[in-house]
């Protein structure tokens, strides 16, 4: 058994984290910025951000804040049920020894030790796929319809999900049998190899994404509107962006969520709308949206966010090593493991590893909120469209909660809530576009 005291940093975490659950419990329903409607005022040198921040806050109705709040905040409690089942399913695995037995019907197949991995992981990602997903079915597609937010009838959705599956098994086994290749060469140090092996997989998929996997799921073509595409354009080579084509793909046959990207990178790199932004937002809001994903583009967030998730799997590496070797010692004989090198292995890493990602949330969404907040300010001096930032910050509403506490937008949100966002806009606004006395 690990006991808390041996990994104090965790330890600290799980209390900030349950600390923060209940604050957010007790106070996520309290309006603690309600303030009186106003109209926005005219730009002048008396321009008030405040005043034209709370003007458009003032735009939210009761019916729908209640709506968005009661959508993220029920998100709150959904990624803790979906950590817990997880965890769940990772121990139903370990104390029936079904992975054991998976392990074994490899071992029937095939004597060769790579071949013998691949056949665990497809047996694994499979299994763990169909043992989640009632927990899946429910947050992606009866919960989406439920508030509004999906357009994908249920054997719409079931197409995707199963080519999710099957993207997972052909990922997830290349990436297993590396590990454990590493592992069996590498007993004395696999823990900083697989680490490494891990951030350079991160990487790849990441460079492969846009081209080879997004559109498994979604029609991509070039957006023909020389009056969306040429402002775009524009605004890309102004910023040192290298790009001839805008694509747009078909999200509004899944969703009603607006979104754009500036993704990819060697060479991969890809401008794209979808089309819900296309058909729901004026020419200053899409400006406004690709002058933020730029900003991710030209701040190399890509690279730092690998260079930030990669000290992490790092570090959560070092920790699975002392954690698998203390739980084998005590639990192996029972699971039927042999060793670190034994593919049934695998549902105890991903519970340690998960467990680590999980109480690290707070954190790890500060990081992304900070990379999110940069990308708006470059957005709003690139495009110079606050008024267009701000209304597409109030679309975002149907589906975040817009003035979330302190504490709560701190563990929760991996952006900033909509009304800091309209704030960031509107001071923008009164610094740039007033004139001076």
């Amino acid at each position: 058994m690990i006991r808390a005291s041996s990994f104090p940093l965790l330890r600290f975490l799980k209390l900030a984290l349950l600390a923060g659950w209940l604050l957010v419990a007790l106070l996520a329903r309290c309006d603690l910025f309600a303030q009186a409607a106003a109209t926005p005022p005219a730009v002048g040198s008396s321009f008030d951000a405040e005043a034209g921040a709370r003007a458009y806050l003032a735009r939210l109705s009761p019916e729908k804040k209640a709506r968005s709040d009661a959508y993220y905040e029920g998100g709150y409690w959904l990624q803790l049920w979906q950590f817990l089942y997880g965890c769940g399913v990772a121990i139903l695995l370990l104390q029936s020894r079904l992975s054991a037995r998976m392990r074994d019907l490899g071992c029937r197949i095939t004597r060769f030790k790579p071949l013998q991995t691949a056949a665990y992981a497809v047996q694994y990602i499979v299994l763990l796929t169909l043992l989640t997903f009632p927990m899946t079915v429910y947050s992606d597609f009866f919960r989406e319809h439920q508030y509004g937010m999906a357009n994908q009838t249920l054997g719409g959705w079931l197409g995707d999900w199963a080519k999710g599956l099957g993207v997972g098994v052909v990922l997830g086994t290349v990436l297993m049998m590396a590990l454990f290749g590493v592992v069996r060469r590498m007993a004395g140090v696999w823990h900083i190899v697989g680490a490494a092996v891990t951030v350079a997989f991160l990487v790849l998929t990441i460079a492969i994404a846009p081209v080879y996997i997004a559109p498994l799921f979604n029609n991509y073509k070039p957006l023909a509107d020389p009056k969306v595409v040429d402002p775009i354009l524009r605004l890309a080579r102004a910023n040192g962006i290298t790009a001839d084509t805008v694509y747009e793909m078909d999200a509004s046959k899944q969703t009603k969520r607006v979104s754009a990207n500036v993704s990819g990178f060697l060479g991969t790199m890809r401008i794209t709308l979808n089309d819900n932004l296309l058909n729901r937002s004026s020419q200053p809001e899409i400006l406004a949206v690709m002058g933020h994903e730029m900003g991710h583009y030209v701040l190399n967030h890509v690279f730092k966010a690998v260079l930030f998730f990669g000290v992490i799997i790092v570090i959560g590496f070092a920790l699975l090593r002392l954690a698998i070797t203390r739980l084998l010692n005590r639990f192996g004989a029972r699971w039927g493991i042999s060793g670190i090198g034994d593919p049934a292995i695998v549902p105890l890493v991903m519970l340690i590893f998960s467990t680590y990602l999980f109480l690290l949330t707070p954190f790890t969404n500060s990081f992304v909120r900070m990379q999110e907040m940069e990308a708006d300010r470059f957005g709003l001096n690139a495009a110079r469209q606050p008024d267009g930032f701000a209304e597409a910050a109030l679309k975002l509403s149907e589906y975040r909660k817009m003035e979330p506490v302190p504490i709560e937008e701190w563990i929760f949100y991996d952006h900033p809530s909509g009304a800091t966002r309209i704030r960031t806009a509107m001071r923008w606004k009164a610094e740039n576009l007033s004139p001076g006395p």
